[in-house]
């Protein structure tokens, strides 16, 4: 990325890549209206790869030395590494919507009731969409953890009365705990309502440690920037990328990673290990709930990268990430 590739705007940011195309409000009236009601509705309950594992959470309670990955649902992710409790886009309500009775709900469980989560050190948010923003589980969560958001988010945790959150923008790293937390960029967009699309920004996260390391990418389409992270601070241990709410492609390629999209991003961030995540848990576009992981399952096989390299996690089901042979 250079200089000129600049991310903000007099309003708020925006997607800065050559070839980025721009969805618009005529988009989302042609889906809508011509395409979206013709699509499977498929609630995902049948679906073996969506049945969680119970979690009553002691484990991770217990937990402080371990590096660890537990998939809560949706793009919910508890790590922990280095001693440090990390929670990524906390989302425990049952609608991720303006409108409380309106709009895409759950029809799975978070893994790990809220209750039973161990003491969380740090909150990452990367981005202000509901289904990654929950106001209603960063009350519950509250002020003790401190949460590192992107740009513009600290309002919104402000209103809430959380006082203790530092902003970043893309390439900005805080030291936290001994681990460095890194913005990474990510193509997608952000907005909470009608009149704020792009006023704040949207990432990822990259944690390094003194020995291991984790990125998460956040929503985001394919873009040159996963190259840039890998070259800047690949590899890393573990990716955590989005399969999910891709279809229909010509709407949402440019700001959701299909399947295979997904397994190119993987090779450009050289890391070790890769957790699917951002599905089976809302439905936010044409994909049925069970498509994603049975594409991705498709994907692997054909892609010729050793399956053990693939971390399918169940909803609850956490994972001890054993250290890299350096």
């Amino acid at each position: 990325m250079t200089a000129a590739l600049s991310h903000h705007t007099d309003h708020g940011f925006r997607n800065p890549w050559p070839g980025f195309e721009k969805r618009g409000f005529p988009d989302l009236l042609r889906w809508l209206l011509f395409e979206h009601r013709k699509a499977p509705r498929d609630s995902g309950t049948g679906c073996p790869e969506m049945k969680g594992i119970p979690n009553d959470g002691a484990f991770v309670r217990a937990n402080t030395t371990d590096f660890t990955v537990t998939w809560i649902g949706h793009a919910t992710v508890l790590v922990q590494i280095n001693g440090m409790n990390i929670l990524v886009d906390p989302v425990w309500g049952n609608r991720v919507s303006p409108i409380p009775f309106l709009g895409p709900h759950r029809f799975a469980e978070p893994g790990i009731a809220i209750d039973n989560l161990p003491r969380i050190d740090c909150v990452l948010i990367t981005h202000d969409h509901y289904d990654h923003l929950d106001t209603d589980t960063l009350i519950r969560l509250g002020a003790g953890p401190l949460y590192l958001v992107p740009l513009g988010i600290g309002r919104i945790l402000a209103g809430l009365g959380i006082t203790r959150y530092i902003e970043l923008d893309w390439r900005d790293t805080r030291m936290f705990g001994g681990l460095a937390f890194t913005c990474t960029p990510a193509q997608h967009f952000s907005g909470r309502g009608l009149s704020d699309r792009n006023r704040t920004l949207w990432c990822g996260w990259l944690v390094r440690g003194s020995k291991e390391s984790w990125y998460i990418a956040g929503d985001t389409g394919y873009f040159p920037g996963f190259c840039e992270i890998g070259d800047r601070y690949g590899p890393v241990d573990l990716a955590c990328l989005p399969i999910g709410a891709y279809l229909p492609r010509w709407f949402m390629k440019p700001v959701h990673l299909s399947p295979s999209d997904a397994i190119a991003a993987f090779r450009d961030l050289r890391a070790r290990l890769f957790m699917p995540i951002h599905f089976g848990t809302f439905r936010l576009a044409e994909d049925p709930p069970c498509l994603p992981i049975y594409e991705l399952r498709n994907e692997i096989a054909r892609s010729g990268i050793d399956a053990a390299r693939f971390l399918l996690l169940k909803r609850g089901e956490t994972r001890i990430i054993s250290p890299a042979i350096r």
